[in-house]
């Protein structure tokens, strides 16, 4: 059977590489030798670089993400199961960390499964592992839940959709993902953990994955066909993107941000609350909608802001850390950055006119983000500021001396920002 079944995957592969449409048995078979790590790196490969080429007809995408579900672990809760994913590729934008308890704290499960960085130079999983374990298996996962409402952990460990982690592993060196895999993997995850209201946050700009409205409207129409196709109501948040809406890139960066918001520090990163708090507030009317309980449909704006405000968010993400086996007295004041560190200044008076973000993201994975936790960039300066001569825009961190070096050298040839 074993024989057989690489066969048909192996054939599968030969199929899409030509430009044929695949079946659902072809799919499985794909899905199951690669999920049991028996395909191989170059096969895998092979059939990533095809669907990267050749892209998924619908019936196909609902046969990927059916069969990456059904190859792994499945995660069950009773009710309503909140989730969030966004398609990715922004530096430091680290809402999940402030959604997932805003969500919890108002008395919804929201599992969050997250990845490690494939194109950005932090994931959620990597920035949420600077204050807690983010490995865990699947029972640890449910009992987390039942006890504090939510989670952020590393999905590539608990068996969800495992086909997908292989597949990512093959894809990371060279950085890449096809618009079809980012709609596969995210709704095959969503699928896993048993999630029934997701909001799906699609970033559009010059220097994001997605760079084009019409490719936005295109994504989401397959990420609507997916929903109903599996019973999860989705909310789609498509929004121009021209920036990194914190100022830290990298793990210990995006986590000083994140607990700056949650503690409504007066120097927080007011684009980085407002994002979250708009995310949190239409998945909370998505989950409201079909809830009999304390807040009324329509008032998620309103309860996503007191949570926030009023420090129940906080108190919450204090009690998923803590059941995650992390320091639950950790603060933006007590982080500690890489000693290492250059400030890149302007060389003119004038205003910011571009921050590229696919620069940013080049440049702090140079500065060994994300392995190096303490490593990456803040940001002191953001489009259409004022600067001066010698005004500091960016301050960049690495816990080694040459990654320093190589990061000052390369924003000769890659400039972050344009001053005019």
């Amino acid at each position: 059977m074993t024989s057989e079944r690489k066969r048909l995957a192996v054939e599968a592969i030969k199929k899409k590489l030509v430009g044929k449409r695949l079946n659902y048995n072809e799919i499985f078979a794909l899905m199951d030798e690669i999920a049991n790590k028996r395909l191989g790196d170059v096969l895998t490969t092979y059939f990533a670089a095809a669907g990267f080429a050749e892209g998924f007809n619908n019936d196909e995408l609902y046969y990927l993400t059916r069969a990456m579900a059904e190859t792994g672990e499945r995660l069950k809760f009773k009710g309503i199961v909140a989730d969030k994913h966004s398609t990715g590729g922004v530096a430091g934008t680290r809402t999940t960390m402030i959604i997932v308890p805003i969500i919890a704290a108002a008395g919804i499960k929201i599992p969050k499964n997250s990845s490690r960085a494939i194109t950005s130079p932090s994931g959620t999983a990597d920035t949420m592992e600077v204050i807690a374990p983010v490995t865990f298996s699947p029972r640890d996962i449910q009992r987390i839940v039942e006890k504090v409402g939510g989670c952020i952990v590393w999905g590539g460990h608990l068996g969800l959709a495992p086909a997908d982690d292989i597949i990512i592993q093959v894809e990371e060196p060279l950085a890449f993902e096809s618009f079809d895999k980012i709609i596969i993997s995210i709704m095959a995850k969503k699928v896993a953990s048993g999630a029934t209201h997701v909001i799906i946050d699609i970033p559009v700009g010059p220097h994001m994955k997605i760079k084009h409205l019409k490719d936005a409207e295109f994504i989401q129409a397959k990420f609507q066909f997916l929903g109903r196709k599996f019973g999860i109501k989705l909310v789609i948040d498509v929004n121009e993107t021209r920036q990194p809406v914190g100022r830290g890139v990298g793990p210990v960066l995006e986590v000083r941000d994140v607990f700056q918001v949650l503690e409504q520090h007066k120097d927080r990163p007011l684009k980085l609350e407002q994002k979250a708090l708009r995310l949190a507030a239409k998945l909370l009317n998505l989950c409201f909608s079909d809830m009999n309980g304390p807040y009324q449909a329509g008032t998620g704006e309103e309860v996503a802001k007191d949570i926030l405000e009023s420090g129940r968010a906080l108190a919450k993400m204090r009690e998923i850390i803590h059941a995650q086996g992390g320091d639950p007295d950790v603060s933006c004041a007590n982080l500690t950055l890489a000693r290492q560190k250059y400030r890149v200044k302007s060389l003119h008076q004038g205003r910011v006119t571009q921050l590229n973000n696919r620069d940013v993201s080049v440049i702090a994975r140079i500065l060994g983000s994300p392995n190096d936790k303490k490593g990456g960039i803040y940001l002191e300066r953001k489009l259409e500021d004022e600067v001066d001569t010698g005004d500091i825009l960016c301050t960049l961190y690495s816990s080694d001396k040459w990654r320093l070096q190589e990061g000052i050298e390369t924003l000769k040839h890659l400039p972050i920002y344009s001053v005019e």
